[in-house]
């Protein structure tokens, strides 16, 4: 009876080793296991990761093989899909894309940031309870609807009112990115916002600061590293933004030629776009036309590569640590 309520080795003087009833060994089997899983995962992001550069270097290499890199970068004519006078000099894809970018930003860095403020420094735990998730739903309404209210709100009742503007045109298209990653920037601007501890805020009512020039001039410095962080990820975000631009911009390249137009009331193209109706269209596995979709695919990684190491540089520079 002693054996079966205690197990071997449990009464004085058994002989028999005692059993292990803590669990030890498969605890140790499964921690074993989790490790390699893991493990596992991240060598398998590593290796996507890799594929994905190898994948856009190898295919970029045949187009800059009939096409000099020099002409590439510095061209300012871009009629890739039309054979007969192909040109490939990306400046136009780029100027489209920045200028959509920075329209953007216009749209949603000060929206943000003062929602942002809003929501951490002013609303009550109620208000900041419903306001915050309808916020973050907008990152979660697809993209092409975004696309279409540009197309079918923004354009015809906001812009052409006032100016006179195409159903095409990177302002639409500018504005509708913006909305889009509005919520990227008040979330993240938020959060680093309410992070800052509460005895800044107290040392600052104490010296007569208002709410606002505590926000402003005490909260807002103290958290400066994850909102400006936050700021270049919505860049990089709009910069590879793409079914809005291909819907709401239109798809001839902005500022065609040696005047390089920067008017974004014109149609005009991203990089992203370009690739989104290339792709759409009948090109041709194994022409130039075909390979410049990796060199535009290679030159935008490479672009929104270097938008989130300033990001993560940034955040690092300006970091404070309170305990």
């Amino acid at each position: 009876m002693a054996d079966a309520a205690f197990g071997a080795g449990s009464v004085p003087g058994d002989p028999r080793p005692p059993m292990d009833l803590s669990g030890k060994r498969n605890r140790a089997v499964s921690e074993h296991m989790i490790k390699w899983v893991l493990t596992a995962c991240a060598i398998f992001t590593l290796l996507t990761t890799v594929g994905i550069i190898v994948i856009l270097v190898y295919e970029s290499l045949e187009f800059f093989g009939e096409v000099p890199v020099r002409d590439f970068l510095f061209g300012n004519e871009w009629t890739a899909l039309f054979p007969a006078q192909a040109s490939f000099g990306v400046l136009p894809l780029v100027r489209g894309t920045v200028i959509i970018a920075f329209i953007s930003a216009c749209v949603s860095i000060p929206l943000g940031l003062a929602g942002a403020i809003y929501l951490s420094e002013y609303a009550g735990d109620r208000s900041r309870s419903i306001l915050k998730p309808t916020l973050e739903i907008l990152a979660g309404i697809p993209t092409i609807v975004y696309g279409f209210f540009a197309l079918k709100f923004i354009t015809p009742n906001l812009i052409q009112p006032i100016l006179d503007v195409g159903v095409f045109n990177g302002l639409a298209a500018g504005i509708a990115v913006g909305i889009m990653t509005l919520p990227l920037v008040a979330s993240l601007s938020e959060d680093a916002l309410r992070a800052v501890p509460m005895s800044l805020r107290e040392a600052a009512y104490g010296l007569g600061g208002t709410k606002f020039e505590t926000a402003v001039r005490v909260v807002l410095p103290a958290a400066i590293s994850g909102v400006i962080a936050s700021f270049i990820l919505a860049i990089s975000r709009a910069i590879g933004e793409t079914m809005i631009v291909a819907l709401a911009a239109g798809s001839r390249p902005a500022g065609q030629g040696t005047a390089g137009d920067w008017n974004p009331t014109e149609s005009m193209q991203t990089m992203t776009g370009f690739i989104a109706q290339a792709f759409s269209g009948d090109v041709s596995r194994g022409t130039p036309q075909f390979y410049s979709l990796f060199g535009v695919g290679l030159l935008l990684f490479l672009m929104t590569l270097g938008m989130n190491i300033l990001s993560h540089s940034i955040a690092r520079r300006f970091r404070e640590e309170y305990q």
